[in-house]
């Protein structure tokens, strides 16, 4: 029985068949369980792609290796695009490296998804006004269901109508992006997903398409989705430290950043994945502009100047200003990126804790290396709550109560919670402390007693 978790995530019946069959063909692969044990299957498609689940022997699950299932897809439509045609001779070189036996059920989902470019999934309409909400809970839902989402993302802000966007070269382009980023703690697909979707419920909540051009917003959205593009999950101080490749390439200058933004466009480049190709010459310069000064904007290295910059516009803002608005998508964008706090425990702290996992694993690295290592991801001597205090304090308080003076709609949605958030670690390491004084004193009069004892004279 299929069991939608909360909060009815149900995009279509048509879309949790295939999460099915992908599970279980991952568990036939990995099992291999007796010839009489039923299989999950897609049966056919009619001329509305329409699905249907039977069961069948497991006489028939060659029919469900890769091979099978990348030959019944394929046959489903003989019109497929040139382009189309590319990406399915990509995708089919790399089962020979790959396989389906030890994939994860994400992978196997995303071979599927990536194969029905065409088929039609809808998401509800109660799904689209959740994914606008601030408390949105990315734990609720699996990778396919949020590059779903995310194509959602550029059809309702008419991105797709409006930029000409061809819907097979958006899904490609989004597998891409996928591929592109790695299974680290925190800097993954998931938080990649995370800030693209707080900047889509800052567009709706602020009503920035009212104030900027299509391509401004398209390039807000896309920034976001590309930001950490293949992170390795060590941050600058450490490729700068450790001299690493990506340090030697960029001079020492925002090296991370500056490969997220390379990334991104040697995807873009790739034919079956380009996005804006579609775009005139002065929009593709406008986007690729406004893209690299918002990744780079969101190294914390640069975070005081941008916000005193922002700071200094904000009382005689004007949006006829370009200097003015590309100051406002930085910063929309470095709020993205660090709007964890923003959002309910449950969703946020889960989070910190991804984080906290990645600087310790970088910290440990470095004391093997001999590297500097910062107190502040130093498992001995960090914990969740000083991490986070000074943290909202001084560079998420700062930066969202500037935006909340020019866009004062957001100080219930974004400005609250985090303020909220403060409290809350703040009675945490309250509470730590508090604890850490009775047990220093109860350790301090277990040692005088000791030390009077031993110090008796005896009778």
């Amino acid at each position: 029985m299929l069991i939608i978790p909360k909060p009815i995530k149900l995009i279509t019946l048509k879309f949790v068949v295939l999460i099915s069959l992908a599970k279980l063909v991952v568990t036939q692969s990995v099992n291999c369980p007796c010839e009489s044990q039923s299989l999950c299957r897609i049966n056919h498609f009619t001329n509305h792609r329409e699905v249907t689940v039977i069961t069948e022997k497991k006489s028939d699950f060659k029919k469900w290796t890769w091979e099978g299932i990348h030959n019944v897809i394929h046959i489903v439509d003989d019109t497929e695009s040139e382009d189309e045609a590319d990406l399915m001779c990509y995708t089919h070189s790399k089962k020979a490296n790959y396989g389906i036996l030890g994939r994860s059920i994400e992978s196997v989902l995303l071979i599927i998804l990536q194969s029905l470019v065409k088929f039609q999934v809808d998401v509800t309409d109660e799904v689209r006004e959740y994914l606008r909400k601030p408390t949105f809970d990315n734990w609720q839902w699996d990778d396919p269901e949020m590059l779903i989402l995310l194509r959602q993302m550029y059809i309702d802000l008419n991105l797709v109508s409006n930029l000409n966007i061809e819907m097979p070269i958006l899904h490609n382009w989004l597998y891409e992006i996928y591929r592109n980023y790695n299974q680290v703690p925190f800097h993954n697909f998931k938080h990649c997903f995370m800030v693209a979707q707080m900047m889509y419920g800052l567009i709706w909540l602020i009503d920035l398409p009212s104030l900027l051009d299509d391509i401004e917003i398209f390039i807000l959205l896309t920034s976001a989705i590309c930001h950490d593009l293949d992170h390795p999950g060590y941050n600058n101080a450490y490729q700068i430290n450790a001299k690493t490749e990506l340090a030697l390439r960029y001079n020492d200058i925002s090296p991370l950043e500056n490969h997220h933004c390379s990334v991104a466009f040697e995807v873009l480049e790739k034919r079956h994945c380009n996005v804006m190709r579609n775009l005139s010459k002065d929009q593709y310069k406008r986007v690729r502009e406004g893209m690299i000064r918002c990744i780079l904007a969101t190294d914390m290295a640069k975070h005081n100047e941008i916000l005193n910059n922002f700071k200094s516009c904000t009382p005689s803002f004007d949006f006829n200003n370009k200097d003015h608005k590309a100051l406002l998508l930085m910063v929309l964008l470095k709020i993205a990126d660090i709007s964890n706090e923003c959002r309910p425990l449950d969703v946020a702290e889960p989070w910190l804790e991804c984080l906290l996992q990645e600087f310790f694993n970088q910290s440990d690295i470095e004391k093997l290396e001999g590297l500097p290592v910062a107190p502040f991801m130093d498992r001995e001597k960090v914990t969740k709550s000083s991490s986070q205090i000074g943290f909202i304090k001084f560079a998420l308080l700062p930066l969202f109560e500037a935006l909340g003076q020019l866009f004062p709609v957001i100080e219930k949605d974004i400005i609250g919670p985090v303020r909220n958030a403060l409290e809350y670690y703040t009675d945490m390491q309250r509470a730590l402390e508090e604890e850490k004084k009775k047990k220093d004193a109860e350790s301090s009069k277990n040692g005088i007693t000791k030390s009077n004892s031993q110090n008796k004279v005896p009778v």
